[in-house]
């Protein structure tokens, strides 16, 4: 089991995410600002534990959230299985994403981009 973290909105003041990037998680904090990341731990856990969330009026392996710094960025989550993980985008262990035009992308100590190829 891992979770699909996929950002459906940016305006990182950082730079750390774009809309349409990609992270699966299993453990390890994907390439995130800590401040997002923190937020959105407990969900990320809880999911990677088995549970069922509140998502909107039912119960779900997902959710939505957004960054503390006024909503800047939104993310959601999703339980995956290991399958669809293995045929998506590299995992978050390994501190690469894929974005939407097909490169991943690995943050250095400055969140600048170090850019190749995808596997």
């Amino acid at each position: 089991m891992k979770v699909k973290l996929t950002i459906t909105e940016s305006r990182c003041r950082e730079g750390y995410c774009r809309a349409g990037d990609v992270f699966y998680v299993d453990g390890l904090c994907p390439p995130l600002c800590h401040e997002l990341w923190s937020g959105i731990y407990p969900q990320v856990f809880a999911l990677l534990n088995g549970a069922e969330l509140d998502y909107g009026e039912s119960r779900a392996r997902c959710f939505d959230a957004a960054c503390p710094d006024g909503g800047r960025v939104k993310v959601h989550g999703e339980a995956v299985e290991e399958r669809e993980a293995e045929d998506g985008t590299q995992d978050a262990e390994n501190g690469k994403n894929e974005t939407e035009n097909g490169k991943s992308e690995a943050k250095n100590e400055k969140g600048e981009a170090d850019e190749g190829e995808t596997k």
